[in-house]
């Protein structure tokens, strides 16, 4: 790394580093050495300017005081190997590669995508939208305090990618200029830090907009370099970056083993078969001293055991919930009997039969949706059916999932899951159908494809969206086809379903939601005897009293619930006497 601009400063105590490197002076500008063992608290953690450091000693030092919940990175270290030999049982060699764009005075603040507004961070609702982006991407969170002392800091550059069409924050990126941080002059370089763009957007190009406006900001201040770390396999996020004009250099980052830090210095292959819904509980077991046990990754069975307790899960299912309860909520029509019996509103419904007695009940309610009584993640429902050629079409597909179908009364609202854990409601959202955003030339089926690709790269191959009959049906509602071209910014929903794995969206509506939907929730829970349960609620608005309750669900994801304490309460019912 001799060779590398950034070349470490002078080591006073002559252990390790090579000698300072030349100082050069032009007509406009002293060019300085960085002050000396710099760093700087970015919200997250603090970002320590490893060539300021005089001796690999004070640099590992400095990396040990990491605060609790935070993440420390120690970035350009020249000479890791002797920054480990000061404690290597509490220090790591982050597994990231760096990377670097060459700034010029013609680099623009070019953040143009379409619908989407780049700006600097202005409110502290900001700093939520961040967080919020954060906490689904499973990065430290910001401290918000810091961030809104820091936030018209020369030093830090917060910026927000905004929808145009709805105001809502869909991404963010930080830049760190690194004269005015460390006084690293000499070098004249800075950072890009957290690109986070929220997967369920429907707009594309949000974080090359974040990328291209941040290269701009740096360019204008007279900077010569953007660089960034990455992990080695973060294959997305290097192939965006190298198509933005950054390329590869030689350096190391170094970090404090940590429970965040921990899967990249713990070799986690028995975890790494585990999807998102079985990982979330097992990461939060591990970080309590619970030892796992996986036992079919696949399916995400695992068994959790401490101080002689043990209970089997497959993700949210557990040995508490019984027999009897399972099927109460495995069978819908079992499901809406036993929650009509205690007064809860529910839907008409009826097992699919005969012709006329199918036809019967399609007039009588006018629109009804079809679904298989066992079915699970939303496979074969079909939702808003209104002729009895459209019936007969659903029922076939509702059947091809095994077991009898069923016919129920079509209730319009918004999708609203509730989430109870140990007979107490712990999060609420609202679940949005599958939609995409037209950008003028490619055709909707295009526009599934990068969506859908998006998504199940956001949810670990979790969440698709189908291109089959459901999704032809839904577009000829809106006199459209698959290979209709949306004018830019025309946003259209590709599904009526609004389940996560046909590529829904959720969003977190807990603190709205009304008194009576908690004490439904929870009265539904105890009633079907099960004290974890996902429950699928068709509501005009979360913060208003009308409801029907339409599904329970007995292993509830609850990795999509975020900011919401889902895995903590969750462990807290298995293993109470845990932190």
């Amino acid at each position: 790394m001799s060779a590398h601009p950034l070349d470490p400063a002078i080591n006073r105590n002559g252990a390790g580093y090579p000698p300072p490197p030349l100082v050069l002076i032009d007509e406009e500008q002293n060019l300085l050495p960085p002050r000396p063992n710099t760093s700087l608290d970015c919200g997250w953690g603090r970002l320590l300017y490893a060539p300021s450091f005089e001796s690999p000693k004070l640099l590992a030092e400095a990396l040990k005081q990491e605060a609790p919940g935070r993440r420390d990175i120690a970035l350009y270290v020249e000479a890791p190997q002797l920054v480990l030999a000061e404690d290597p049982a509490s220090l790591f060699l982050d597994p990231s590669l760096l990377f670097r764009r060459e700034l010029s005075a013609d680099d623009a603040c070019d953040g143009v995508a379409p619908g989407v507004i780049i700006r600097p961070l202005s409110t502290r609702a900001d700093i939520a939208a961040i967080n919020r982006l954060y906490s689904v991407r499973n990065m430290v969170p910001l401290d918000p305090k810091i961030v809104w002392q820091e936030r018209n800091s020369e030093a830090l550059v917060y910026l927000i990618a905004e929808d145009e069409r709805t105001g809502d924050v869909v991404g963010s990126v930080l830049g760190i200029d690194h004269v005015a941080a460390f006084g690293a002059s000499q070098q004249g370089g800075s950072s890009l830090w957290c690109l986070a763009v929220d997967p369920q957007t429907g707009l594309f190009g949000v974080g090359q907009a974040l990328v291209n406006y941040l290269i701009g900001v740096f360019a204008q201040r007279g900077r010569k370099f953007l660089d960034l770390s990455v992990l080695h396999d973060n294959q997305h996020a290097i192939g965006l970056y190298q198509k933005l004009g950054f390329e590869q250099v030689q350096g190391f980052v170094m970090k404090h083993k940590n429970a965040i830090n921990e899967r990249l210095f713990v070799g986690t292959n028995d975890f790494d078969g585990l999807n998102p819904y079985a990982r979330l509980i097992v990461d939060e077991a591990r970080r309590r001293g619970i030892s796992v046990d996986v036992l079919d990754a696949a399916a995400g069975i695992f068994k959790l055991r401490h101080c002689g307790h043990e209970i089997v899960c497959r993700e949210s299912l557990t040995d508490l919930t019984g027999g009897v309860a399972m099927t109460w909520c495995q069978d819908k029509v079992l499901t809406l009997r036993r929650l009509a019996s205690i007064g809860l509103q529910v839907p008409r419904q009826q097992v699919a039969g005969s012709a006329e007695s199918n036809s019967r009940f399609l007039q009588e309610c006018g629109s009804i949706v079809v679904k298989p009584a066992m079915g699970e993640q939303g496979r074969g429902i079909s939702v808003d059916i209104r002729t009895e050629e459209q019936m007969a079409d659903a029922i076939r597909r509702a059947a091809d999932e095994g077991g009898h179908v069923i016919l129920e009364q079509f209730c319009a609202g918004q999708d609203l899951r509730i989430v109870v854990i140990g007979y107490k409601v712990v999060a609420a959202a609202i679940r949005r159908p599958a939609e995409v955003v037209g950008d003028g030339v490619s055709t909707i089926a295009h526009l599934i494809e990068r969506q859908s690709a998006r998504r199940a790269a956001a949810t670990g191959g979790e969440s698709k969206i189908p291109v089959d009959a459901e999704t032809e049906r839904c577009l000829a509602g809106q006199d459209l086809t698959l290979d209709s071209v949306l004018e830019t910014g025309r946003a259209i929903k590709v599904r009526k379903t609004a389940n996560l794995h046909t590529g829904g969206t959720i969003h977190d509506v807990t603190a709205e939601l009304h008194p009576v939907l908690r004490e439904a929730a929870e009265t539904a829970a105890r009633a079907l005897r099960i004290p974890v349960v996902g429950l699928d609620f068709l509501v005009p608005s979360p913060d208003q009293p009308e409801y029907v309750v339409i599904e329970a669900n007995e292993r509830p994801g609850l990795a999509n619930h975020e900011p919401q304490p889902t895995a903590q309460r969750f462990i807290d019912l298995l293993f109470p006497f845990t932190t």
